[in-house]
């Protein structure tokens, strides 16, 4: 039988805290650990905890690495008493495992006219174009966040021999769907935008869709793996739809 979710009480571990106000609708928390459990597992699951037992009169939930923002209607509920709840939930706050499910598949066409930095990338790092492909679809990356876009996930989980400085001058337009490589995080550029890192590749799979049931392809704790296809491959692709 695979062992069950291993519970640690986190109030020790959460060394500084602290709560912001965004107008009078919004208020964001941020914390910080004290190393023995990472800073996205206390976001992971303070998350967990807001779903799960937040008073009523939240509109949204939006984590980031290091906070979490809670949007509310100060008609149904105060600002005091969720500054209340939150300093309860955090001093008996339980560290759980996070569920894994399947990877998301995110297929690639690298370099060429999708991705036109993929050579200045190599070079930086002394070594070819196809290793750096080796390297990035030879990962298991698992969203930190969503943000900047909507539907935009920054990536844990990027080989450190692939970190690369964003482009010193930014792009006025980046295509939907390339992907890219900013310090220390990869992602997807959902829509045509601006845009300072590296772009390495395109994918043909929409990460932001306002008509689906969940808009988002992805979202925070996901895991995503990459995978090469070919020119063709890709626009048979985007011809499909």
């Amino acid at each position: 039988m695979a062992p069950g979710p291993r519970p640690v009480h986190v109030a020790p571990t959460v060394w500084q805290r602290s709560i912001i106000p965004l107008g009078d609708r919004a208020l964001t928390i941020a914390v910080t650990g004290d190393g023995s459990v990472p800073t996205r597992t206390l976001v992971r699951c303070l998350t967990a905890r807001v779903h799960a037992d937040a008073p009523t009169g939240i509109t949204a939930v939006v984590p980031a690495i290091e906070s979490v923002t809670l949007h509310y209607d100060p008609r149904r509920v105060a600002f005091g008493a969720l500054r209340d709840f939150l300093a309860e939930a955090l001093d008996t706050l339980v560290i759980s495992d996070a569920v894994t499910a399947e990877p998301v598949v995110i297929p690639v066409c690298y370099g060429g006219e999708y991705g036109p930095d993929l050579d200045d990338v190599a070079a930086a790092h002394l070594t070819s174009a196809e290793a750096i492909v080796a390297a990035h679809t030879a990962g298991l990356y698992t969203v930190a966040m969503i943000g900047f876009l909507p539907g935009f996930p920054y990536l844990d989980g990027l080989a450190p021999d692939l970190h690369t400085p964003r482009r010193a001058t930014p792009r006025t337009a980046v295509p939907a769907g390339s992907v890219g490589i900013g310090g220390s995080s990869t992602g997807v550029y959902p829509y045509t935008s601006p845009g300072g890192w590296h772009i390495i590749g395109r994918t043909p799979r929409a990460l932001f869709a306002p008509t689906r049931a969940r808009p988002a392809l992805l979202q925070a704790g996901d895991r995503v793996q990459f995978t090469a296809i070919s020119p063709a491959a890709l626009r048979a692709m985007l011809e499909q739809g």
